[in-house]
């Protein structure tokens, strides 16, 4: 009984408020009605503000789909971009991709780049200076695109980086897509760039080495310039 007494209620409140609506509305019409000389040009300019807001905002909303599927149409462009040049990169041999990543830290400006060429060089593929004096040392690894580096390729190279070879920016450089998932971690957590595919097709296709080194791990390495030896 108390139950269908609320409901009762309820819906007494409902028809209450829906009548004093009414009643609300019919007075703002009749007043409307009396006074429409000086309403009237208010009313007309809320009306046109209305439509020129609402056209506005249909103009923007158009201009940022349309911006964004540029900018989604751009990024997948660049996609097969970097895909084609790591085409061509994928048909070097081991040897010729290290002497081509070396060619691409000279590019960027590193000096009195060498390139091991051999296999038991304890990780350094290729080692050089930065513009600003750090020794930078590159393992390279001519991998599958589906492949995966492991963590114990990157375990070797963080053994090797800076106590054998006293890299001040060790970089970890792979022709395939993805790292298995303790890899990243370790790289990070000892400062090691690591660049993926993507990363790599991103240099190969112009972006500079100074701008790729904070994107996968720190990479700032001594903060001390060194000189030359």
């Amino acid at each position: 009984m108390a139950r269908q007494r609320r409901r009762h209620l309820r819906k007494r409140t409902r028809r209450q408020l829906q009548g004093w609506g009414v009643v609300a509305a019919s007075a703002g019409a009749v007043w409307v009605a009396a006074n429409r000389a000086p309403v009237w040009p208010v009313l007309v300019a809320v009306f046109a503000a209305a439509l020129a807001g609402g056209a506005g905002w249909r103009l923007w909303r158009a201009h940022h789909v349309a911006v964004g599927q540029d900018r989604q149409w751009r990024a997948q462009e660049e996609k097969k971009a970097r895909e084609l040049s790591m085409t061509q990169v994928d048909a070097l041999s081991w040897q010729d991709f290290e002497r081509y990543v070396a060619d691409l830290c000279r590019r960027d400006g590193c000096t009195q780049v060498v390139v091991s060429g051999k296999s038991g060089d304890l990780g350094a593929d290729v080692v050089g200076y930065l513009s600003d004096g750090r020794k930078l040392v590159v393992q390279c690894k001519k991998y599958a695109p589906q492949r995966s580096v492991s963590s114990d390729d990157m375990q070797k190279f963080v053994g090797t980086a800076r106590l054998e070879h006293g890299a001040d920016v060790a970089l970890f450089v792979t022709t395939c897509r993805t790292f298995t998932k303790a890899a990243p971690g370790l790289a990070l957590r000892q400062d090691i760039v690591a660049l993926h595919r993507d990363l790599l097709g991103a240099w190969v296709k112009g972006a500079r080495l100074e701008t790729l080194i904070p994107l996968n791990g720190r990479g700032g390495g001594m903060t001390k310039r060194r000189s030359p030896a």
